[in-house]
């Protein structure tokens, strides 16, 4: 399903962008509605045409946008931002079950090693 939805929502890019450069601009832009009058449509009709086009592919490409959005995030499970962990939740620590020999801390060297005789 996404995939198919994803193929829709790139050739709408693809659509919305030819639309928007084939749009006479104040500059000029591609200007391929322009010209005289002795075409079908009238330089007037011809922007209206390809205004309604650009608002009709935009709004497709919302909600293609959105569409995608929800399919991606229809897979993960929602999770907290700080995930638990015993040395968050000092209450929650696993006690050894009854019989196992309790973990005791490490203890530590009767001497510091010796610095002096590490390679430089």
């Amino acid at each position: 399903m996404a995939q198919i939805v994803l193929v829709i929502h790139l050739l709408i890019a693809v659509a919305l962008v030819a639309v928007v450069l084939i749009q006479r601009s104040e500059g000029g832009g591609l200007g391929i509605g322009g010209g005289g009058g002795a075409g079908v449509m009238s330089v007037r009709g011809t922007a209206n045409l390809l205004t309604r086009i650009t608002a009709v592919l935009a709004a497709c490409f919302m909600a293609t946008s959105l569409t995608l959005a929800i399919l991606a995030g229809a897979h993960s499970r929602p999770e907290g931002l700080v995930q638990e962990s015993p040395a968050m939740n000092p209450g929650a620590v696993e006690r050894p079950a009854d019989g196992a020999p309790a973990e005791t801390a490490p203890t530590p060297p009767d001497e510091a090693p010796d610095l002096g005789s590490l390679p430089d």
